[in-house]
């Protein structure tokens, strides 16, 4: 692997991470098409996901601040503020679905429906469920506020994530509009929960490559994670004031055509 194979995927999934697109989808299509080796890949995907949980942590570090202060004096049974405790509760609460149902079926997933052809279904039908999204948040302006509850269902649309092709940011962006909260609203808690998911699956294929025979290629990794970290952090700040202005139609156009793209790759070339 060189320095333009790092770089290239360094960017990839710094910019996919948290667009609904499905980084996990991209990356699977660039190794291929790279011919990354198995062992740089596993390497690569472990660092490139603590590269973006670390972009997310320091945008959103006051907001992280808070929620440890909240925590800490609502352990101390001191006053907090009502808000910022539902936040906490509504993460912790989003993050149990993944989390069980990722050491579910997420080595199922991996072993029989990491492909190509996976990717594309996955992007075709995320394209098809972002429609509806935008469909019935057009009929139905958001109304709601936070809740645990809401937050407990943003989690279980995040683990649909755990198909190959479906973006999770996007199934937690268009869940949450589902539900009743604002496009930004939905985006802002969407970033937060990634924060436990994607360390998590990080440290998960960290373990993985301690057990696997091979030699990664570290210094070509680490430039990979510096690009991925760097974009990223532009990737949340310009996504951010998007989403407040904008649809996700341009995002559903690109996931509908990029998956054509790959079914005719995957049938006909």
């Amino acid at each position: 692997m060189d320095i333009v194979t790092s770089v290239i995927l360094g960017l990839v999934q710094g910019i996919t991470e948290f667009l609904p697109v499905s980084s996990s989808g991209h990356l699977v299509l660039v190794q291929d098409l790279l011919n990354v080796s198995e062992v740089n890949e596993l390497a690569m995907s472990a660092i490139l996901h603590l590269a973006t949980t670390l972009a997310v942590i320091v945008y959103f570090w006051r907001d992280l601040w808070v929620l440890v202060q909240t925590a800490m004096r609502k352990l101390g049974r001191l006053p907090v503020n009502e808000k910022d405790l539902t936040m906490l509760y509504a993460l912790m609460a989003g993050t149990i679905p993944a989390v069980i149902l990722g050491l579910l079926l997420e080595p199922v997933f991996d072993k029989y429906l990491n492909s190509a052809l996976m990717v594309a279904i996955g992007l075709f039908f995320g394209a098809i469920f972002f429609m509806y999204a935008e469909w019935q948040y057009y009929l139905n302006p958001p109304q709601g506020q936070l809740t645990v509850r809401r937050g407990l269902l943003v989690g279980l649309f995040q683990a649909l994530a755990l198909i190959p092709g479906l973006s999770r940011s996007g199934t937690t962006l268009a869940g949450g509009m589902l539900i009743g909260l604002s496009r930004y609203e939905s985006a802002r808690f969407s970033f937060l929960l990634a924060i436990p998911i994607t360390l998590g699956l990080g440290f998960k294929k960290l373990l993985d490559l301690i057990v696997f025979d091979g030699e990664a290629q570290w210094g070509m990794i680490l430039v990979g994670a510096v690009v991925s970290f760097v974009s990223a952090i532009i990737v949340i700040h310009f996504f951010l004031a998007f989403i407040r202005r904008y649809t996700l139609w341009p995002f559903i156009w690109y996931t509908l055509i990029l998956s054509m793209l790959v079914f005719y790759v995957v049938f006909f070339v």
